[in-house]
């Protein structure tokens, strides 16, 4: 698992961008999340992550707020 914080959401979107600890940004959609809703989270938010390759570069799967 990695670990980083809510750089930027979309909300109007459903989707955000997690800056991991390596400084690398990560695409998270709502769908990946577990145990929390979208709305409950904000930017800076810390997140524990799986990256997994989607087709556009990677991607947060089996996000759970820390």
């Amino acid at each position: 698992m990695s670990e980083g914080k809510i750089k930027r959401m979309m909300r109007d979107r459903g989707y955000g961008f997690i800056a991991g600890a390596d400084g690398k940004e990560v695409f998270f959609h709502r769908s990946e999340l577990q145990d929390v809703e979208f709305d409950d989270l904000s930017e800076g938010d810390s997140l524990e992550f799986e990256v997994t390759q989607g087709a556009k570069g990677p991607q947060a799967v089996k996000v759970k707020r820390v």
